[in-house]
């Protein structure tokens, strides 16, 4: 039996769908829209930082790995292009990947394959 497609027959679509469209959503359009810094101190808003520590030292690499994760699992679109850096995340991925909800880390290497674990060891 094939499967059936949910939104045809006026269902609701299954959560899992609804939380990988959300993320979708917050994907830039290419890696290169990653204009964030590099170094320093970062500050994140509280509607992406909201459940604690909200400072980060990209320069330490224990905040910044922290300061990605929080911003894969809650910043929106524009939060991302403006605070996570494209050179930075291709760096650290092979290690955050592994530290993030397994539907971003799909989102995230279903959408730019450079992220995939196959690119990332050919160097």
């Amino acid at each position: 039996m094939g499967s059936v497609d949910t939104l045809s027959l006026g269902l609701p679509a299954p959560p899992s769908e609804i939380i990988r469209a959300r993320y979708q959503a917050r994907l830039p359009s290419a890696l290169d829209d990653l204009t964030g810094p590099a170094h320093g101190t970062v500050l994140l808003p509280l509607h992406v930082a909201w459940s604690g520590q909200t400072a980060f030292d990209l320069d330490q690499p224990k905040p910044c790995m922290h300061m990605y994760r929080i911003m894969l699992a809650e910043g929106q679109r524009d939060d991302v292009a403006a605070y996570l850096n494209r050179d930075l995340l291709i760096r650290q991925w092979p290690v955050l990947c592994k530290l993030i909800s397994p539907t971003v880390r799909n989102v995230w290497e279903s959408a730019f394959p450079e992220l995939s674990p196959e690119s990332s060891s050919v160097t």
